[in-house]
């Protein structure tokens, strides 16, 4: 007979993961009857408070938009007291509602562009910035080439591919299909800039991760199957929290893609990295809070 901490393990694994599901995706589903509006975040009156001073743009991750990647997340920071905002960036002529795949660089252009409209609305003198997968990389781009860093107090990412996304590995097989690379690159760039060894990534990673005055926190997952090695994600220099969310809470079981759309326990992790001084505990319990 196998002892009770091995049969309730599963047991409780499954619990939680349901938990985690199910809360946020009943506030997905009621927040899509009123997606247009973006369920009241993006709100250009919103003035920040003297408790969270600083706007909140969220940053969307590859074949995202400002919506669909959102709909949990931004009704949970709002509800925090948060002015909360997000964009479209990466957009391709004729390709709708999947962003996020043309150059990066340019696109860190269309975040320093929505960054200097939401200070200029809500009169703030900084944002933090919270970003998904490529959302979370791509605005160290912003912070070291294109004068960010003096606009920006804080970055966090989830699961955010900082050093390139192997996807479990599958990149390595295009050196096995001639051509394959060159039509990546010429038809969805953003996708051939996340490559290990791109050139984008090899210019952003030069001389350190970080840029002085920016603090940085990256919330990764030991089950990604994209940002891979999930290790790869994290960020060295000053200022910098590395979080696994399995430290935190073992018996999550988010991937790369449930961390930033609907996991409750990531986005407590993520208020604790926007308003440090104030920050609690991050457990299991915390899918509930």
């Amino acid at each position: 007979m196998l002892p009770w901490k091995r049969v309730l393990r599963p047991l409780a694994a499954l619990l939680l993961t349901a938990a985690v599901a199910v809360v946020p995706a009943a506030t997905a589903h009621a927040s899509t009857a009123t997606a247009t509006s973006t369920s009241g975040w993006n709100d250009y009156s919103c003035k920040p408070s003297a408790a969270h001073p600083r706007p909140v743009v969220l940053v969307h991750g590859t074949l995202g938009n400002s919506i669909d990647n959102w709909l949990s997340l931004a009704p949970y920071l709002e509800h925090r007291g948060y002015c909360v905002y997000s964009l479209d960036y990466g957009q391709l002529p004729g390709v709708p509602v999947f962003h996020g795949l043309g150059p990066i660089d340019k696109s860190a252009e269309q975040l320093s562009g929505f960054v200097d409209k939401v200070l200029a609305a809500t009169g703030a003198a900084k944002a933090d910035l919270v970003g998904h997968s490529q959302g979370g990389m791509m605005p160290r781009y912003y912070l070291k080439f294109l004068g960010g860093a003096a606009k920006v107090n804080a970055l966090v990412g989830l699961a955010p591919d900082n050093h390139g996304a192997t996807l479990s590995g599958l990149t390595n097989l295009l050196a096995y299909f001639p051509g394959a690379a060159d039509l990546l690159k010429a038809t969805t760039p953003g996708l051939a800039d996340q490559m290990p060894g791109s050139d984008f990534l090899t210019k952003l990673n030069a001389g350190g991760d970080t840029v002085p005055g920016v603090r940085y926190t990256v919330i990764a997952t030991k089950y990604d199957e994209v940002a891979t090695p999930w290790r790869s994600q994290y960020l060295s220099g000053s200022d910098v929290t590395n979080v696994l969310l399995q430290d935190l809470c073992s018996l999550d079981l988010s991937e790369h893609v449930a961390i930033g759309l609907f996991d409750r326990i990531a986005f407590h992790e993520v208020a604790n990295a926007l308003d440090p001084a104030h920050a609690t505990a991050t457990t299991c319990a915390s899918a509930f809070s």
